[in-house]
């Protein structure tokens, strides 16, 4: 039987989400087995997630996915590299992904592969250091040296699916993981945007979200009704107060420890964190033209949840499940005696393993509580959630 993983937030799950899953399906038969593994309570732009993990991951096994594994909080805001390099090493170390498969705007998956062999040459660093010399920021210098390489590949590292989709492709090959790659083209309106459409993007509904509006209608049906018997929406006001109580109790030498600081830049957010009054004010005073607002976004969120430089190296300690129905129940079965990392389904369990594991579920469970804090109902916002959340067990 193959089985299929895909990377994903499903910040919220959407028919876009669902296309790829029926896609995957066509392609491998219809008996292929889903293995997600989905990003926790906050995501790789720096912000809370529009809904808690588990109802996210209840949604996606009602969407057509098997088995939901969370990657944890380092590498969930991690740039490009980091979140990949999580998520796609955690796929191979279950021992049963036969295939990947990403949704891509340019569907080109030969192009895709050059790109990541270009981005993989030992003299490719040489390259962007040169083009950064020029003045160029970190983005465009990467296109420019892939397009002194490849002679005009580089295009496709304008597309976040794309990049995305380059970064898979760079693990699957520095690895050496047994994962066959399918790249699907991307359906309905563009990943950021907020364009109304008959496959409208995640974007689009967060921000009918923020508006008070029922986002069912462009939901699939079962996904949709999942989340409604979930904890609900997550307010992003909320949880940014939250995000911006912590940032200004936070010393000024922790900054220089933060993941993806260079250049000074710690000097620049430090003042700007504890004096600005919104995040989103933050945010837009310290980006800029070499600091992109995401980046900055990322930045202030590890300072507030303690993360540091070098959390996300390498793939996670262990795998995670949050959510499973009955073939995914079976996978687990069959990864007891594949996997290459521990499997948790009860988070006591991480007691057991100590060291790093424990200290890196530590840092993903203080996610949780703060993100629970942007929930309407009070009662929902108790701490110490992570530690007591057991998997969502879904029918088929």
């Amino acid at each position: 039987m193959n089985i299929c993983g895909i990377v994903c937030e499903y910040n919220p799950f959407h028919a876009g989400h669902r296309h790829l899953i029926d896609a995957v399906r066509r392609t491998l038969g219809a008996d292929c087995a889903v293995v997600c593994v989905m990003s926790g309570d906050f995501v790789q732009r720096g912000e809370a997630a529009a809904f808690l993990k588990h109802d996210r991951a209840r949604a996606a096994v009602a969407g057509g996915a098997d088995l939901v594994l969370e990657l944890p909080l380092p590498w969930a805001i991690a740039p490009a590299e980091g979140f990949a390099r999580g998520a796609v090493g955690a796929l191979g170390a279950t021992g049963v992904v036969t295939h990947i498969a990403f949704g891509s705007e340019c569907g080109d998956l030969p192009l895709l592969q050059d790109t990541a062999g270009a981005l993989l040459r030992p003299d490719f660093d040489a390259l962007l250091r040169s083009a950064m010399a020029e003045g160029l920021p970190y983005a465009a210098a990467r296109q420019q040296a892939v397009g002194i390489r490849t002679g005009g590949s580089a295009e496709v590292l304008r597309q976040p699916n794309d990049i995305l989709a380059v970064e898979y492709l760079k693990v699957i090959r520095s690895r050496g993981l047994p994962m066959i790659p399918l790249a699907v083209k991307r359906q309905g309106a563009g990943h950021d945007t907020g364009e109304e459409d008959a496959c409208p993007s995640a974007a689009f509904l967060r921000e009918k979200l923020r508006a008070g509006a029922d986002i069912s209608p462009w939901m699939p049906s079962p996904s949709a009704r999942a989340l409604a018997e979930g904890e609900g929406p997550v307010d992003p006001a909320s949880v940014e107060t939250a995000i911006l109580s912590r940032l200004r109790f936070v010393p000024e030498e922790a900054f220089t420890a933060l993941p993806d600081i260079s250049e000074g830049l710690e000097r620049r957010i430090y003042p700007i964190a504890r004096t600005a009054p919104t995040l989103d004010a933050a945010v837009e005073e310290a980006s800029g033209k070499r600091y992109p607002k995401a980046r900055v976004r990322r930045i202030m969120l590890a300072a507030a949840l303690h993360v540091r430089a070098g959390d996300a190296a390498g793939i996670p300690p262990y795998l995670r499940v949050l959510a499973a129905n009955g073939t995914g129940l079976a996978l687990l079965r069959q990864m007891e005696q594949t996997a290459a990392l521990p499997v948790l389904t009860k988070p006591a369990h991480v007691r057991t393993l100590g060291g790093e594991a424990e200290r890196i579920f530590t840092l993903t469970a203080a996610g949780a509580d703060l993100a629970c804090l942007g929930l309407a109902d009070a009662a929902r916002r108790g701490g110490d959630r992570d530690w007591r959340a057991a998997p969502a067990i879904c029918p088929d």
